[in-house]
């Protein structure tokens, strides 16, 4: 084993500076660009003013390594890494963030050392070396990179073991666009046979919410008390559990089953629609499993018409339709749904044919991705095994 500071040194800090108003700044990469995967999401990349000298060796070069020192949370610990493989002298860094850089690159492989600490990542190694201040959690990173190992091997074995999981990571790159684009593909079907539903080009009918589903607004925070909230319980689905139309339970915010039994007028059923009023407004997912209650800032819609779960869901998440929710919400310190605006919700109904035709061809995409879900779930696995066996 070798120590991760005698290979990289210290980690240096980054640059802040301030405000660029005329939008010629540096372009200065943040947590907000680290994405889980190591590499470097460019799409917000913010341009600030700095004027601080001496700043040269900041500038990031291909095969340096970007360290989280500060974000992070509960679910997520600080420590994340990212590979740096864009062009030389052009971008920064932020002051919640560090750099770290190989010394000598004829010894060792940077992609190799990256590869060491993402593997330690994922398997909660920095997390022994977390500070957690109020909404904020710090790595120590001094600590970290005094004490970090790297696993020594020779050069050639360093750039081999790299290839292969560069080859594999980029297999599960191109496993995930797929999906994406199946995704897409769904999408752009629905709008061919249905049209907008707002605009509704195709002339179809509308119909009220309430015409074809139950509508009823979550618990009052009255309901729930600091007791009767426990981990690992019944989860509440309020606006920020629903993420891309599923929900993820908080494993925090839960119930007891004595508290699930009083509030059973607002469980949620398989096959529900379960809606954010406030705050994230319009933000839905269809029900996929038992024991889940409806959270105080969600509504529940429960189909009792020929529309499906998922239909409803779908025109709901619709852009259109969305802003329409936005200009019909109440209240002016906290916009919000109630039951009535959201019953009388207009919701396009063709002709069940043409909906059984949408599904017809939903049925045939699900199938092509259940085979890409399954070879990315192999290569995952490939990956995750050959990195437990070269870092341990």
């Amino acid at each position: 084993m070798a120590k991760l500071i005698d290979i990289t040194g210290k980690v240096l800090s980054g640059e802040w500076g301030t405000d660029d108003e005329t939008g010629n700044g540096i372009p200065v990469l943040r947590t907000t660009n680290f994405t889980n995967e190591g590499v470097v999401n460019y799409d917000s990349v913010v341009t600030r003013r700095i004027t601080k000298k001496n700043i040269e060796e900041k500038y990031l070069r291909p095969g340096d390594i970007i360290l989280e020192k500060s974000g992070g949370s509960d679910k997520q610990p600080v420590g994340r890494v990212i590979y740096y493989d864009g062009p030389e002298k052009t971008y920064l860094f932020n002051n919640f963030t560090g750099l770290l850089r190989v010394k000598d690159s004829n010894q060792w492989f940077p992609r190799y050392v990256f590869y060491s600490l993402f593997a330690n990542y994922r398997k909660g190694g920095t997390r022994e070396y977390e500070n957690k201040t109020t909404g904020l959690h710090n790595l120590k990173v001094d600590a970290y990179v005094s004490r970090y190992e790297v696993t020594d091997a020779v050069f050639d074995q360093q750039k081999e073991i790299c290839e292969r999981l560069d080859i594999i990571t980029e297999v599960i790159r191109l496993r995930r666009q797929e999906l994406q684009k199946l995704d897409e593909l769904i999408k752009a079907r629905f709008v061919e046979l249905f049209g907008d539903p707002v605009s509704n080009p195709k002339g179809w009918k509308k119909k009220a919410l309430s015409d074809e589903a139950e509508i009823k607004i979550g618990p009052f925070g009255s309901l729930l008390h600091k007791e009767d909230y426990i981990i690992g319980g019944h989860a509440l689905v309020n606006p920020s559990h629903i993420v891309d139309g599923k929900i993820a339970p908080d494993n925090k915010l839960t119930v007891t089953d004595e508290k699930y039994d009083e509030l059973s007028a607002y469980h949620l059923q398989i096959g529900d629609v379960v809606m954010g009023r406030r705050g994230e407004m319009g933000r839905c997912a269809v029900v996929e499993q038992a024991g889940l209650l409806c959270g105080t800032g969600s509504l529940l819609i429960r189909t009792n018409g020929d529309l499906s779960a998922d239909y409803i869901q779908k025109i709901i998440s619709f852009p259109s339709f969305k802003r329409t929710i936005e200009d019909m919400a109440v209240g002016q310190t906290m916009p919000n749904l109630n039951v009535p605006i959201v019953s009388a919700f207009q919701i396009i109904k063709p002709p069940k044919s043409v909906q059984d035709q949408y599904y017809a061809f939903v049925a045939q995409v699900d199938k092509s991705k259940v085979a890409v879900q399954s070879a990315l779930d192999e290569a995952q696995l490939l990956f995750d095994s050959l990195m437990q066996e070269y870092f341990g």
